[in-house]
């Protein structure tokens, strides 16, 4: 087997690898999580006490 086989085969396994991230990044069934994660630096203490009793 030569070393550009497995280059090539590295290189079609990093793309599927990096295809599959972004497809999980922007599923529906992720977003409410996300957007969740996203207004954790705006939250004052109390609320953000309160969302992690939630959780």
């Amino acid at each position: 087997m030569d070393i550009n086989i497995l280059r090539s085969v590295a290189t079609v396994l990093s793309l599927c690898a990096f295809v599959g991230i972004v497809f999980w990044a922007y599923s529906r069934r992720n977003t409410s999580r996300f957007d969740e994660a996203a207004q954790l630096p705006f939250m004052d203490e109390n609320a953000l006490q309160r969302a992690q009793e939630q959780s």
